[in-house]
């Protein structure tokens, strides 16, 4: 078999059993690729994800009255920290490591400002609750119930708005984006085996699972949904990929294989007619990125040189929320038969990238 460089002299074969897991405000979609099986009898899962599943473990422990004690690492944030404001709202302890704080805010004064307390060592009364976006254990003996092993390869797709202590985190992260399409908006530019260091949730992942492949959740549901035929085909001419997740909605113009615009949006603020017309004036380039941001948007950006924006006028839909487009005309990608594993194709898609690209490299050495 086939072996190819990756980092610090460490070789891989080419193609080998990874565990995709696209982590979501509600859900953490996963798929265990092995070359040698037909991708439809691989196995899938739809499990909550861990800041539902953290939230719950919290509003047990709010419910008997008793402190908890954050530890382990940064992880997404969402449901796992309204049930810390709830616990310290009903008047009960909370204590935390300073990574697993880092979960609330990334300025820590304001995490002790709102009453938790920074601590190395937990109180003997606290109850722990540990914090990270992927539970290998817990998975481990999920699959180990039906005789499945974990593979040693993963790749791991997590929302990062990046480290900003002082600033808007929104703003902070859409920067991120602008940066990217500024790079050239390559399509192989959307995945990392060395995150830089802004990016700390990834690294926090890469933390629990060392050597993982990590990407943004956006940018694997857009490499995901291009798995499917139609969009495919249409990215030739130009087409609108949307990705509407539980929380997030990203929309991004691609061409070819390039990102040349980029929309992004809390679901939760969108109804059908504000998506559809937000969408329409984004595809026409009338949308501005000040509106996006006033609206409790992230942003919108189309890169300067994309003159005919009437050349995008298919749009293709994936994510958990996607009704909020059924009336709109657009069309439901469907890659490999299986709409919420878009996220985790993309990132099977950004592995095998990987593989290629360091391929070449080394042919050229």
């Amino acid at each position: 078999m086939v072996t190819v460089s990756f980092r610090d002299g460490e070789s891989l074969p080419a193609v080998v059993p990874t565990l995709a897991i696209d982590v979501g405000g509600g859900t953490q979609d996963i798929l265990l690729w092995q070359p040698e099986v037909p991708l439809e009898n691989c196995v899938k899962m739809v499990l909550p994800s861990q800041t539902t599943v953290v939230a719950a473990r919290i509003r047990q422990c709010t419910r008997q009255g008793v402190p908890i004690f954050l530890t382990g690492n940064l992880m997404g944030g969402g449901a796992c920290v309204g049930a810390i404001q709830e616990h310290l709202k009903r008047g009960y302890s909370v204590y935390a490591e300073t990574q697993a704080a880092l979960t609330i805010y990334d300025n820590l004064d304001r995490v002790a400002a709102m009453g938790v307390t920074l601590v190395e060592e937990p109180p003997p009364e606290a109850h722990p609750q540990v914090m990270k976006d992927v539970d290998r254990d817990a998975l481990a003996r999920a699959f180990g119930a039906f005789e499945v092993q974990l593979p040693e390869v993963y790749a791991v797709a997590v929302q990062d708005h990046g480290f900003s202590p002082h600033g808007s985190n929104r703003l902070f992260r859409f920067q991120q984006w602008r940066d990217f399409l500024a790079r050239g908006g390559r399509l192989d530019q959307l995945w990392y085996w060395d995150p830089p260091a802004y990016l700390t949730r990834m690294l926090a992942v890469q933390r629990d699972l060392p050597g993982a492949l990590v990407m943004d959740t956006g940018a694997a549901a857009i490499l995901g949904a291009l798995c499917d035929p139609l969009a495919e085909a249409k990215s030739q001419e130009g087409l609108v990929v949307l990705n509407l997740g539980n929380q997030h909605a990203v929309a991004a113009l691609v061409l070819h294989s390039r990102i040349v615009g980029i929309y992004e949006h809390h679901t939760g603020c969108l109804s059908p007619s504000k998506l559809h017309d937000q969408l329409l004036r984004f595809r026409h380039g009338s949308l501005t990125d000040q509106e996006m941001f006033e609206d409790q948007g992230h942003g919108c950006v189309v890169v300067p040189e994309v003159a005919d924006m009437s050349s995008f006028s298919t749009v293709v839909v994936t994510g958990p929320q996607r009704h909020l487009a059924k009336d709109l005309g657009y069309y439901f990608a469907v890659p490999y038969g299986d709409m919420m594993l878009s996220g985790c194709f993309g990132l099977i898609r950004a592995a095998m990238g990987m593989i290629e690209r360091h391929g070449n490299e080394k042919g050229k050495q």
